[in-house]
């Protein structure tokens, strides 16, 4: 019965879209799905309207409330401009940034976006080409104005576009603008959307921007002697055809890099991304073109950057000089580590100075921190978090780094978002720094360990398509809550978190408050034996992510191999614990 009351519902929504307000192409195509027989495909594109979650708005494209179209992303964009115009009804002219990666139709969604805009009063600044998303955030603070939007999927595969939404200090939106811009949304009909633009209010930028960006961007050199010393560094680089491209061969050669290699194929702009499965720089498989380049030309480092260029993954060679993956809380681990040592070191640290990271990303960089007295917060998953730490602190404290275990740093205040670009660029001169006292990337990693304490990272993800998943995800959360594991992977469960009511119970039954901004589908299990186990739905992807980290100890540095074969029998045994 239920199933039949959805197909009622998602009908006559789906009929709505066959009036002459939408396009004959969109009108075929729905019409195509309503004389299915199976309703299955009808259902995914209509059973629900796009929302904006940890990234944004971010679906499937194709015809639909639930996918990315002219008129879901022309929606959000009135929305949006409907939300500016109340806000900021006493500014003379509100202006906004408008950016886009290599994905189809991003540049036809940019462009629709920058019209709209435009109809309804607001100045846009239009990137000529696509651009990192992490310059359209710098290009918002730079000219100054109220928003912005970009137009992409981030790491996700070909099927997918997005749109993320910024605001005024260049971060991603958050409360209250957030939900207040979906009610905007939520109230705009087909027909309130100005797709005829302003051409008046449209101004094209790019290289202009680029060079102030890129100059900001080399000020972050902690040891400018180091790579002029090792300036030979041989660097492997792949932007997986998206926006990286544009400035991050640049910005490498800026700081002083002479010897930067990029994989040729995957140099060339397609939304179709042709030489990988998924252009996710987290993945082996996205870096094996560029490692065989590296094998070819015995390079000191591999790097690649997503399609938008605010993730960077990389590869080393480890002590027997074969090519291993460092993964994203190693990444984050390394870059803190090295720009808390060396501004200590060059005397550039300061007593008002701090680092962020992310509830998930790994407590080792808690461990460097306090070593070194240096004040670390703990905030949500997704950069708009760390953006708001920063602008909590401004004036008042310096922000000199923070990341999470998904791929995303920010070395720089004046970008409020991951940054490919300053990353990859400090992650060359990590190497320089490394290669000048005779190690490798691989060395650094090791010491951390030595000095730190072991710990390793595992995510799993349990991928659940479609509103049947979503009920999945929705009923495994609950059952966690109602039935919490007093044991996992064979040690006691000593502390339970839950951003959902905001408390921290210990295995005694006392409760604690949790001091956060709001409220977040998050359960935190903390083990005896050191272990922290965290799950999450995620805010952009069918998916539940169980984030596993377990603890142990090397002795001396040549001690991984033993540390991580402990290490894998422990979340061997997490995982069958939690039945995943």
């Amino acid at each position: 019965m239920e199933n039949q009351e959805l197909i009622k519902q998602v009908t006559e929504k789906a009929e709505k879209w066959l009036t002459p307000a939408y396009d004959a192409e969109t009108q075929a195509e729905v019409k195509r799905m309503l004389e299915n027989p199976d309703k299955t495909e009808l259902i995914e594109c209509f059973y629900k309207d796009l929302e904006f979650g940890t990234g944004g708005l971010r679906g499937i494209m194709g015809a639909g409330s639930n996918r990315m179209n002219i008129y879901t992303v022309g929606a959000a964009t009135q929305g949006l401009a409907n939300y500016l115009n109340k806000c900021f009804k006493d500014k003379e002219q509100i202006s906004v940034v408008v950016g886009h990666d290599c994905r189809n139709n991003s540049r036809k969604f940019a462009e629709i976006s920058a019209d709209i805009f435009s109809a309804n009063g607001i100045k846009v600044y239009l990137f000529d080409d696509l651009r990192p998303t992490p310059e359209v955030s710098f290009a918002i603070r730079h000219l100054g104005c109220q928003s912005g939007i970009n137009l992409t999927a981030s790491h996700n595969p070909k099927e997918y576009n997005g749109y993320k939404a910024y605001w005024d200090d260049g971060a991603q939106v958050l409360a209250p603008h957030d939900t207040a811009i979906i009610d905007e949304v939520n109230k705009v009909t087909v027909e309130d959307i100005k797709f005829q633009g302003n051409k008046d209010l449209i101004q094209i930028i790019g290289e202009d921007i680029d060079k102030i960006y890129l100059d900001k961007v080399h000020t972050l050199s902690i040891d400018p002697e180091v790579i002029k010393r090792q300036k030979d560094l041989s660097i492997v680089y792949t932007p997986l055809h998206g926006a990286g491209r544009v400035l991050i061969p640049a910005s490498l050669k800026e700081w002083g890099f002479e010897n930067v290699h990029c994989v040729p194929e995957q140099m060339v702009k397609s939304g179709d991304f042709p030489t990988v499965i998924s252009p996710n720089p987290e993945n082996a498989e996205a870096l094996s073109m560029a490692i065989e380049l590296a094998k070819k030309i015995d390079a000191d480092i591999v790097m690649a950057s997503d399609p938008d260029a605010d993730r960077v993954g990389m590869a080393c060679k480890d002590d027997k000089g074969e090519w291993v993956l460092i993964n994203g809380n190693q990444t984050c681990l390394l870059f803190l580590y090295y720009i808390i040592k060396n501004r200590i070191a060059t005397g550039k640290m300061q007593p008002t100075d701090f680092i962020v990271k992310t509830i998930v990303t790994t407590e080792l960089i808690k461990a460097v921190a306090d070593k070194n007295k240096i004040e670390m917060l703990d905030c949500y998953t997704g950069f708009k978090w760390i953006a708001r730490e920063i602008r909590l602190r401004e004036g008042k404290q310096q922000y000199i780094g923070g990341g999470e275990e998904s791929y995303g740093f920010l070395a720089e205040d004046f970008v409020r978002d991951k940054d490919a670009v300053s990353a990859c660029s400090l992650l060359a001169e990590i190497c320089a720094w490394a290669k000048d006292q005779g190690k490798t990337l691989y060395d650094i990693l090791m010491d951390i360990y030595v000095e730190y304490g072991f710990s390793k990272e595992t995510t799993v993800n349990v991928v659940k398509p479609g509103k049947s998943g979503a009920d999945e995800i929705k009923a495994m959360m609950d059952n966690f809550r109602a039935n919490p594991p007093k044991e996992i992977g064979g040690s006691a469960v000593s502390l339970i978190k839950d951003y959902k009511t905001l408390k921290a119970t210990d295995a005694k039954g006392n409760a604690t408050n949790l001091d956060m901004p709001e409220t977040s589908n998050v359960l935190q299990y903390f083990t005896e034996d050191g272990t922290k186990i965290s799950v999450r739905p995620s805010g952009t992807e069918p998916k539940i992510k169980f984030y596993i980290e377990v603890k142990g100890e090397m002795g001396c540095s040549k001690c991984y191999g033993n540390a991580n074969a402990e290490a894998e029998k422990k979340v061997e045994a997490v995982r069958k614990s939690l039945g995943i």
